[in-house]
């Protein structure tokens, strides 16, 4: 009967929210934008020999029909998000349509307004529109959703839409997107409070009016500073996509020659060009070579394939021409990028005293190339969680609609050829935030690094 009414629920909630999503695509648009994705997967993506290419063409072909069966353009673009998330990269994907885009609600429930997030190993509510505080509690965790235990329901509705170079960040992810839906959408959850007690919603995604949230969101600013104690200098840089945080450090420089130790915080820097970060990291090191990641892509000569169809393993032995035309006919012919490492030419004075970077899931991308060049400081050490495990170089394409696509064209490694992408980096001092500390506003990975510094300075 209970499996009879949640399916009943799904389809009167499917039902209610199809008629606000354009139905614009023509079939023929539909197979053209899957083939053109599958195509430059297969041109293009430099992870492609890790991938079971046996089940993405299966699932390709299964999906020339399936897409041309969906009902509506966000219905289509949400199946070519599950055949992407077959890829398991972080720096490939599939971005919706902005008229799409825009009937997504993903915090707002009329009158909720609440964030959730994973904190030891469980969906938590992380924030909630003010008014709302003493009802909907900060700290509860949401155990069932439309009837379903919380991780049954994601693991059938919400993970196999997200695409994710590691469990961990794929996890994080899907707490995170574990209600998103359309302008009325219907969910029923229960949760439970921190004191225990268990309660039941019926939620309604609609534009939420109340603005104020409980807790009030940080003011995070492209770049934070602060002192503590002992003369530690704190600085946040939360994003490498804006050169102008270049300017921001040095005009801190003055401050900065001051500090006897450092605390930089990547935890919230998801990436973006790594050339910025490493404008920030030349004041951070003695060092006048700075040792970057490897890179390479893959590299196709038409010919080479046709001739490499006839060779065999045996007629690679000794042979490196042979060899070539036989990783080019599997797809697994690289081209290596010339490895040099960046010279640093700078008369400024440095800031060379006692460092901890802090790193967790969300420190991504260009965040991650800015730690594989900290790598043999010794000065420096990484306190927190491991990054995120993603970067590369995307192409990006568009698709029939007005969405887009990135596929990842470039693999990094550590300089020795050691992997970091579907691992991430590593802190050398793990320290897990618990929801304790959540609830009791209490930064464990920042009191760690105020311990371990204290230690150090003179």
């Amino acid at each position: 009967m209970k499996q009879i009414s949640i399916l009943l629920f799904a389809l009167l909630m499917t039902i209610s929210t199809m008629a606000q999503v354009p139905n614009t695509l023509t079939p023929s648009d539909k197979v053209y934008g899957l083939s053109k994705f599958w195509q430059e997967v297969n041109y293009n993506f430099i992870y492609l020999e890790k991938i079971n290419r046996i089940k993405w063409d299966s699932t390709y072909r299964a999906m020339i029909t399936t897409v041309q069966q969906t009902k509506n353009d966000y219905e289509y673009y949400r199946e070519l998000q599950k055949f992407c998330a077959l890829l398991k990269d972080g720096h490939t994907d599939i971005s919706f349509p902005q008229y799409i885009d825009t009937l997504i609600y993903r915090t707002s429930f009329g009158e909720y307004r609440f964030g959730i997030t994973l904190i030891d190993n469980k969906a938590i509510i992380s924030f909630i529109n003010k008014s709302k505080k003493d009802e909907l509690q900060v700290g509860s965790e949401i155990i069932e959703v439309n009837g379903l235990p919380t991780q049954e329901y994601i693991n059938k509705f919400v993970t196999p839409y997200i695409s994710s170079s590691t469990d961990y960040v794929l996890h994080d992810w899907s707490v995170i997107q574990m209600l998103e839906g359309l302008k009325g959408e219907k969910y029923e959850i229960r949760i439970k409070t921190p004191d225990g007690k268990i309660k039941a919603f019926s939620l309604t995604h609609g534009k939420t009016m109340e603005k104020e949230l409980y807790p009030p969101e940080e003011d995070k600013q492209l770049m934070n500073f602060k002192w503590y104690d002992n003369n530690i200098a704190y600085i946040a840089l939360n994003s490498f996509a804006d050169p102008k945080i270049d300017t921001l450090f040095i005009q801190k420089l003055i401050e900065l020659y001051k500090a006897k130790g450092l605390i930089i915080d990547l935890r919230s820097n998801h990436g973006g060009n790594t050339g910025i970060g490493v404008e920030i990291f030349k004041y951070l090191t003695n060092d006048t070579l700075l040792y970057g990641s490897r890179t390479r892509s893959r590299q196709h000569i038409p010919t080479y394939k046709a001739w490499g169809k006839f060779i065999e393993p045996k007629d690679t032995i000794n042979n490196e021409e042979a060899k070539k035309l036989y990783l080019s006919f599997h797809d697994k012919y690289y081209y290596k990028f010339n490895y040099e490492p960046d010279t640093v030419k700078l008369k400024a004075k440095r800031i060379i005293v006692p460092t901890v970077i802090l790193i967790g899931h969300s420190t991504g991308s260009a965040a991650e190339d800015f730690l594989i060049y900290a790598a043999n400081q010794k000065h420096m050490i990484k306190i927190g969680e491991n990054s995120n495990g993603s970067t590369g170089q995307p192409f990006i394409f568009e698709l029939p609609g007005g969405g887009s696509a990135r596929v990842c064209t470039k693999q990094d490694t550590y300089p020795d050829g050691k992997e970091f992408v579907g691992y991430g980096v590593k802190p050398d001092i793990e320290i897990k935030p618990t929801l304790n500390d959540y609830l009791n506003k209490k930064d464990a990975v920042i009191d760690k690094a105020l311990e371990y510094l204290k230690t150090k300075i003179k």
